[in-house]
């Protein structure tokens, strides 16, 4: 059953405000299993395209992750940048609750991304011992093309980042929103899979997968030094992340579906 879009804003807002409202051990337990599953993801399209040396293939797959943390209700950071700022909008949550939410989720996400960084690295690898496989090659290439690409670029490059981080999670949240279109299983995932594919095809940033990819990368191998990871790319990328969920879809969305408030 399809669901219009002026119930999806006010549904979205509802589930904005019961996330303000979590624990913070849960916020913290949901934002772990989200970025292991996202790095799962990740893991599989990086397979899949060095199995099939076409790029798009991996594009298809990974929303595989997305998927699962939505159906499971779990926490996603680029995901709460846009539905925590809707019941803000109508004065429902403070702003600490939203900080507090985007903090302990963001930490969370870190642990999660470095602990399945440091499995798929053994697995991948033999613990280190054997690093020529072609998806570990790729994996490595793609960590130095988010992080040293841009150093090499300059301040021009922290733009470049920031902008692709912009586009990434313009359709990030609007996948989040998208799940709410439909009231059956199918229908949600179809939702979903349409702009999570759109912003993985275009090799656009997303600072949660980067938690996973960049650190695996390092350990497999890749020229890339923390600093370098962080500078030139998982600030830059979550300030656009940012951006571009409060912006295009948070702000853009409530409106023009959100009624205006009565006043007395």
């Amino acid at each position: 059953m399809y669901v219009p879009p002026h119930e999806v804003v006010a549904q979205a807002t509802q589930i904005g405000a019961k996330k303000a409202a979590l624990s913070p051990k849960d916020m913290a337990v949901r934002g772990f299993l989200s970025a292991s599953l996202l790095g799962y993801a990740t893991a599989l399209a990086v397979y899949a395209s060095a199995q099939t040396n076409s790029p798009l293939v991996g594009a298809l797959i990974f929303p595989v992750g997305f998927v699962m943390l939505s159906l499971l209700g779990l926490e996603l950071v680029t995901g709460n940048f846009a539905l925590l700022l809707l019941p803000a909008f109508q004065r429902q949550i403070r702003m600490g609750q939203i900080l507090r939410n985007w903090v302990v989720v963001y930490f969370a996400h870190i642990v999660g991304g470095l602990f399945l960084a440091y499995l798929v690295y053994v697995a991948w690898t033999n613990g280190g011992t054997h690093l020529g496989d072609p998806w570990v090659k790729r994996l490595t290439t793609i960590a130095e093309n988010k992080t040293i690409a841009y150093a090499q670029m300059g301040v021009q490059g922290l733009w470049v980042a920031f902008v692709k981080a912009v586009l990434c999670n313009w359709m990030v949240t609007l996948a989040s929103f998208l799940a709410l279109a439909s009231h059956e299983v199918t229908g949600k995932v179809v939702a979903m899979w349409l702009p999570i594919f759109t912003f993985f095809a275009l090799g656009f940033e997303h600072s949660v997968v980067n938690l996973f990819l960049i650190p695996a990368g390092i350990l497999m191998g890749a020229s890339v030094s923390v600093a370098d990871w962080w500078l030139w790319n998982q600030i830059p990328v979550t300030i656009g992340n940012i951006v571009g969920g409060a912006l295009f879809t948070a702000g853009a969305l409530h409106w023009t579906y959100t009624p205006p408030r009565e006043t007395k």
